[in-house]
Parts: structure tokens; sequence; C-alpha cells
């Protein structure tokens, strides 16, 4: 054998970059295509568990051109020489294919290995297999895999479907496919998008990856540009291994600014990671000690939203949707329409009369299903940017700060209402300082994948009580911006600051 390891990694990375620069953005957008940099395969290998010796069965599915099959060979040749590989790769685009031949051909001559390269389709064979019985293939899945929406009548989902593995992410469907070829003992390492950590939107797939593997690593990254920094990707992504077994007494969370630095890691318990009482099956992925103690006081809160007989939804008008009902201005036979834009220093500042978004919705049979009464309300902005100084904006509406008897919220707003009318007015203030604490923010930016704040994420947080929350809207009254509420929300929730 003639390659070395550092010849096998070298040659990889090159033919990535070659062929990610003739990587066009239609072809990127229809496979969800973003090859691994040399040095991100390196991360993702780490985290495996190789024997020294015998054999393991390797699945990696998206392949590219084989960067993460070439770290896995490397890895071996330098540390288990006498462990025999069975590779298996899929990559289905055929100006990719060529290149991975010459990866697993350099593979080859650094160490003992077979070698499976399928051109199918991986969801179409993996089915497949699923659908027939098929045994237990691989001891170990490697994946980068693609990033795209699955639509309901796409070709994919047809293919999921039958053997119940609809999902709404392609990403998603190569990891649940990859972890049922699992045998027992088996372990699954992927980096993909941190947005299935949380939220209603992924619950589905975390249920199943935790009740058919257990997590045992999970790596975070502090800036969201440099993983795939070539490709243009600001998606914040997770490298996470499983394992098909037991669930360990701990789980390794480690961090690092982007592949090449040094990460920083630290064990936290199975529970405080994966609670067991938590419905959604919420992934908590705490980056130090600061917030593991964070985690702990927030899960000490006395009240759920349902204790509290309060809910929260995303507003209710979809702009393009009713778009002949949309008004610049309020007037005669209109109600009042509120956008994010109307949301400032923690109240409602409307009309906007210089913004490119309406102010008023009209008042007609359509739209009546899209309104609320007046009443005290709290609102959230959905999105935001992980550059902005706070992940959740909160504002106090009140009956009083609009004309009318009714009010409409724009889709990009989460509501806090009870059962679809307003709250307690000290209720709602004391509601909207606390979401507007820092405590609060700060629990937020630990565990939420994403920039946006579904109506799920806020569902699933820990409440004061309705007298804590009164007595905070007595002593902040209408002042609930996010630089002032601190004082007040201490004094009546000590436990909740460190």
């Amino acid at each position: 054998m003639t390659t070395t390891p550092d010849d096998l990694i070298a040659r990889a990375e090159q033919r990535r970059l070659t062929c990610g620069a003739k990587l066009t953005d239609v072809t990127r957008a229809k496979l969800g295509q973003f090859f691994t940099p040399a040095p991100a395969a390196d991360l993702i290998i780490g985290l495996a568990d190789l024997p020294d010796r015998e054999s393991i069965r390797s699945l990696d599915a998206g392949a590219g051109t084989g960067s993460l099959t070439a770290a896995l060979v490397a890895r071996a040749a330098r540390e288990a020489p006498d462990l025999k590989l069975h590779l298996t790769t899929f990559e289905v685009d055929t100006n990719v294919n060529a290149e991975l031949t010459a990866t697993l051909a350099d593979c080859a001559d650094a160490h003992p290995v077979t070698v499976d390269q399928r051109t199918d389709d991986f969801l179409v064979w993996a089915s497949e297999q699923l659908r027939t019985g098929a045994e237990p293939q691989f001891d170990l899945a490697i994946l980068n895999p693609p990033y795209r929406k699955i639509r309901a009548d796409s070709p994919e989902r047809a293919v999921l479907d039958p053997v119940g593995a609809s999902t709404t992410n392609l990403y998603t469907a190569f990891v649940l496919l990859a972890l049922r070829l699992l045998a027992p003992g088996g372990q699954l390492i992927a980096i993909t998008p941190r947005s299935f950590a949380n939220g209603t939107y992924f619950q589905k797939f975390r249920e199943e990856l935790l009740n058919t593997a257990a997590l045992r690593n999970l790596h975070v990254f502090d800036k969201r540009n440099v993983v795939f920094a070539d490709s243009e990707v600001l998606q914040e992504n997770v490298i996470f291994r499983a394992v098909v077994g037991d669930v360990p007494s701990t789980v390794r969370i480690s961090t690092s600014e982007g592949y090449t630095d040094r990460p920083i890691s630290h064990d936290v318990p199975y529970e405080q990671v994966v609670s067991p009482t938590d419905p959604k099956s919420f992934i908590r992925i705490t980056t130090d000690i600061t917030g593991l103690k964070l985690a702990e006081r927030v899960a000490e809160l006395p009240a759920s939203l349902a204790d509290l007989e309060l809910k929260v939804s995303t507003g209710r008008v979809v702009d393009f949707r009713t778009r002949d009902n949309l008004r610049a201005e309020h007037g005669v036979g209109m109600v009042p329409l509120l956008y994010p834009g109307h949301l400032s220093a923690g109240r409602i500042s409307w009309p906007m009369p210089t913004g490119r978004k309406p102010n008023a919705l009209a008042d007609n049979i359509d739209t009546a299903p899209l309104l609320l009464p007046s009443g005290a309300y709290v609102l959230v902005k959905r999105f935001s940017t992980k550059e902005e100084p706070r992940r959740i904006s909160a504002a106090l509406l009140l009956p009083e700060d609009l004309p009318g008897a009714t009010v409409a919220i724009e889709n990009h707003l989460n509501v806090f209402h009870a059962n679809n009318a307003g709250m307690d007015p000290q209720v709602a203030a004391g509601l909207a300082a606390f979401l507007n604490s820092a405590p609060v923010d700060q629990f937020v930016r630990l565990f939420s994948g994403h920039t946006q704040i579904n109506a799920g994420d806020l569902r699933s947080l820990r409440y004061p009580s309705l007298e804590q929350l009164r007595l905070i809207g007595s002593r902040t009254g209408q002042s609930v911006n996010s630089g002032s509420v601190d004082p007040v929300v201490h004094d009546v929730l000590p436990g909740l600051y460190p």
C-alpha cells in the first residue's frame, strides 16, 4: 500500500474543492448538496468508537467526493491497522461519482477495505430494505446528509410514507433510514442543522431518534459561518453521535468556534440533555456549566402555560392570503393590524406612518375568523437574527393602545391569550416582563438551534405562578422593556438568577 493517510486526506480534499467549484446553484438546490471540508470530516470521524481489530461495516449516504469515508479510513490506518473496513457509499450525482471512485481507490490503497460504491438513490434503496424486512447491515453510519425540504407531493414522500418515515427534510430522512439499518451497538454520527433539537416541527424525528438510540456526543459551533464557509452556508450546525443501545449516564458536549480550534468539552447528565418527563423530547444542548445551572433554575419555575390557563398561538393573518383586505391606513370598516415592526421597547407603536407594512385590515365576513377581541395580550416576535442582542422580544398590548373592539395579529408574531381573549392586564404585564428578562433570553439562546421562536418553544417553557406574574406586573406597570425589568423580576424570582 503506497497511499499514506495524509495523502488520502489531501487528495480527497482537493477533489472536494474541485467539485464544489463546479457545483451550480441549481444542482445544489435540487440535491441539497454541501460537501464536507476535510477538517470537519476529521472532527466528525474523531467521535467514532473504533475497535482495534476485526471489522466494521460503514455507511456513507450522500457521500459526495468521499471526504467522510476518507477520514474514516485515514483514522483506521493510523490507529487500528488490523481493523477491516467494509465501505458502502451512496451518491446519485453523476458529476461527482468519478471523483468518489478515485477517493475509494485511494482508500483501498491506504488500508484493508472492501468497497460497495452505489449510485442509486439511498432513500429508495433503504426504504426497500426496510419494506422487505432486511437484517441490519451496518455498524457505523457517517453522514453529512443533504439539506432540502420535502414537499407533501414529492417523490421522496411517496418513498418514505410506506415505511413510516414521513419527515419534512432530506437530512432527517437520511438520518432516520440510516438509523434503522444499524445493528445493535451501531453508531450514527452526523453533521446536521441544529434546528431538529427543539420545536414541534421535528418532534416525531426526535422521538424515533431517541427511542432507537441514545445520544453519546454533541458538538456545537460558536460561529455559524465557518463550517461550510466556502459554500456560503449560515446554518447553525451540530455534530451528534448516537448509539443503538442503552442510555448512558452522561452525554459529552463539546464546542468550538469552527473545526480547526481545540474543542472544549464537558460531560452532562443524560436527563439534563433529554428529560424523561418532556413530552416534546427536546434535546437541550448546554455548552458550559453556567448553562447547566441556568437550565436547572428555569426547570424549577412552578407553572406551565396550561397551569396558568393561558395559551400561545401564531398570529392568524397571513398577509399574502388576504392581500385584498390589507390597508395602509386605518379608517371606517377596518381593524388595527399588528406586525413585528409595531413592537417597540416592550410596547405597541401603532400606526407606522412611514413603514412598508399595512396598518389595518378590512373588517368583513372573510376576515372575521382572523380577529381577536380587544384586550390585554403579550406579543412575541417569531424571528430574529443570531447577531441581534436578544432572541426573545416581547411586547405588552393593552385595550387602550388601539381603537375599536377587535385587533388583527400578523403571522410573524406569537400571541399569548386566554382562550382567544385578553387576559388580566397585570398578568400580561408580568408575563411580558418575565419573557424580556435576561435569564429567559439566555435560556432560549442556549437551547434553541435556530433564530425562530415558535409557539411550541414558548409552550415548552416553565413560567412563574399567576400570583408571581401579577406581582411582577404590579411593580413594572407598563414598562416591560428588556432594559428595565430585571431588577423587578429578580426581586420576585431570586432563584432564577445566579
